[in-house]
């Protein structure tokens, strides 16, 4: 039987909006390492693939409706390359991933710090490619707006090739340190890029030697048609956040027809939807978990949360169904979430509740059978290779996975008890 791949999503500590409000919760904790510590060597000790941190560069929310971010917990972190070398310190087999933009970085100061971040941490890093969308990153980086989206995901493309080609500076062997000819590197076995386009002109070569994974994994999770083809090309992992089992099938039989059209091997990439946990011993006990956050939702932080994908809807009444005529492009996720809505008849104040459930992904409430019958059922109809596992709460998602998904999923033979190798890329069965 084929193994899932699991990752941890990290950010926040917790994937619902409302998870600081909780008693058991300390808002302190976002920004405390021994925090992130302690559940990243959780996740370890039940051999999870990767624990990954998405990124921002700004409070990404507008302030609308008017208050609204003053009741949002997302202003305060940590910034995640620095959190991941420290955590590479006190860990020893799992991934880490972490987010960097291709708007606002510039690819030597990226292939750089994953390179060093692969070096540290014996052959566990990964780059997790994204373009900015929102105005207010644009204003922090010397612009009054964002690129457009096309721009944006032509810069991404280039990005990436010019980051791999980076990391192709030192071939595996450069480096022959004989001290009684005094040649530090076989010359012959150095490549600079000399890169020239339409975005970058970057000469190289990366002050870097060649990697412990021979290059970090590269992560994406675009659903653009530019962004599924920058992943058909150049992406290890891809994270996506299909709502429905057709529409996560259809979208992964797409992307790996595009990476077989791009001479990829049958594995890659994987595919790896996102979904939010509330689990418990009974059905009740798992539905008493999921209705005491949903009643700590502030309404004003729940019409935030819809902003950046759907605009400002504090003009509706709450409890009606979006209009039939309404529609949004703000990005990849929106229409998705807008068709769902629309289809089911959702009530905006519904929508912001399921928004809040799972972050704008998928969620599921239940036992660890009912659970794990359903990311089978992923694994199984061609619709995952696994899963990145959005807790609502940290530390207690993590809890609640070791004490009730992943025994599940051991008893079914779906997930592993040992690391299978010695670098992320090797654990995930990767080329």
């Amino acid at each position: 039987m084929r193994e899932m791949k699991l990752g941890l999503s990290m950010r926040y500590l917790g994937y619902h909006v409302a998870a600081w409000r909780h008693p058991d919760f300390d808002p302190s904790s976002l920004t405390r390492f021994d925090v992130y510590r302690e559940i990243a060597q959780k996740a370890e000790a039940e051999k999870l693939d990767m624990i990954f941190f998405a990124d921002g560069l700004a409070v990404r929310g507008a302030d609308v409706p008017e208050g609204a971010l003053s009741h949002d917990m997302r202003n305060a972190e940590l910034e995640p390359l620095t959190l991941l070398s420290a955590i590479a310190a006190v860990t020893q087999h799992i991934g880490l991933v972490a987010t960097a933009s291709t708007t606002y970085n510039e690819p030597y100061h990226v292939a750089r710090k994953y390179a060093s971040l692969d070096h540290i941490s014996n052959g566990r890093a990964g780059w997790n490619v994204v373009t900015s969308w929102s105005d207010q990153e644009a204003l922090n980086f010397n612009r009054v707006g964002n690129l457009p989206r096309d721009e944006r995901y032509d810069r991404a493309l280039e990005f990436v090739e010019v980051v791999c080609g980076l990391w192709n500076s030192f071939e595996p062997d450069a480096f022959t340190h004989d001290k009684a000819t005094g040649q530090f590197y076989d010359p012959e076995k150095l490549h600079v890029l000399n890169h020239s386009g339409r975005f970058f002109q970057v000469r190289g070569p990366l002050t870097s030697a060649h990697t412990p994974q021979g290059r970090p994994l590269i992560v994406q999770a675009g659903a653009s048609d530019k962004g599924r083809d920058i992943a058909a090309r150049y992406a290890d992992v891809v994270y996506t956040v299909a709502l429905d089992v057709e529409e996560a099938r259809a979208f992964y039989a797409d992307l790996k027809a595009r990476a077989a059209h791009y001479g990829r091997p049958n594995n890659a990439p994987l595919i790896m939807p996102g979904i939010t946990l509330y689990v418990g011993a009974t059905r009740e006990e798992a539905q008493a978990k999921f209705d005491e956050l949903q009643s700590l939702i502030d309404p004003l932080a729940g019409l935030a949360m819809l902003y950046n994908f759907c605009g400002d809807l504090s003009g509706y009444d709450l409890d009606q169904p979006l209009p039939d005529d309404f529609s949004s492009d703000k990005i990849s996720i929106s229409g998705s979430m807008v068709e769902k809505a629309k289809r089911e008849k959702t009530t905006i104040r519904q929508m912001y509740e399921r928004a809040a459930a799972g972050f704008t992904g998928r969620y599921f409430v239940g036992t660890a059978e009912e659970i794990v019958d359903d990311m089978q059922h992923w694994l199984e109809s061609g619709a995952a290779d696994g899963f990145n596992i959005c807790p609502p709460m940290l530390p207690q998602g993590m809890d609640d996975l070791s004490r009730f998904i992943l025994p599940e999923l051991r008893r079914r033979g779906l997930f592993r008890n040992e690391y299978g190798g010695h670098t992320l890329r090797e654990n995930l069965g990767l080329a």
